[in-house]
């Protein structure tokens, strides 16, 4: 592959789950570092962001799916079309976790891949004196039963919401989808116009 015209690649990440988890808010605290806490209705909406890696152009493309099971068809596309997915529960709703667990059912089906890239997120964890879910249960089911990541976040805090997509961007694959040769170059994502932190490597499961 000659690397004198500027390459390009892209990866798709899904944020789905439960109606009023926050996956919403979550993307918004990554992308524009700003948080809403009146909670709107989302139908679907795609973001996109871009990153120079080693003269190679990244764009990350981010699925913010519809809480509401309404849209069977849609889901399934979405799943069909993404490369990587952030299952949102709540830790103040223990209902939003069977939502989880029902997705992931849902996407090893469709990609037909019992090790389908899926990084489990349970937010709003500044919200400890309302916690219904355990984060060592969580830890044991996710972790070990399923041999998938979790992360622990705070989108209102700020807390874990770039290791989310750290874990994602990894559990993509990135890095071995670039030739031998860039993939030596790439050792992290530069900081943006934001100034949003770098995203680097992570192989650790991060629970609060």
């Amino acid at each position: 592959m000659s690397l004198d015209a500027k390459e390009k690649m892209e990866v798709r990440l899904a944020f789905m789950g439960a109606a009023g988890v926050g996956k919403t808010a979550l993307i918004r605290r990554f992308l524009q570092d700003s948080f809403e806490s009146k909670h709107k209705r989302t139908v679907e909406e795609l973001h996109s962001k871009e990153y120079e890696v080693g003269g190679v152009t990244v764009t990350i493309r981010i699925m913010d799916t519809s809480g509401s099971y309404s849209f069977p068809a849609m889901r399934k596309l979405s799943i069909q079309n993404s490369d990587a997915f952030a299952l949102v529960y709540a830790v103040d709703d223990a209902e939003s976790l069977q939502a989880v667990k029902s997705l992931r059912e849902e996407i090893l089906e469709v990609k037909e891949d019992k090790f389908a890239p899926i990084v489990v997120v349970g937010n709003k964890s500044d919200r400890q004196q309302e916690r219904q879910v355990s984060s060592e249960d969580v830890l044991s089911a996710v972790a070990l039963d399923w041999s998938n990541s979790v992360v622990e976040a705070s989108a209102k805090d700020d807390d874990n919401v770039v290791e989310v997509f750290r874990e994602l961007l990894q559990q993509a694959n990135l890095p071995s989808r670039l030739s031998p040769a860039l993939r030596r170059r790439r050792e992290t994502f530069p900081k943006d116009g934001n100034g949003r932190p770098p995203m680097n490597k992570t192989n650790s499961c991060l629970i609060s």
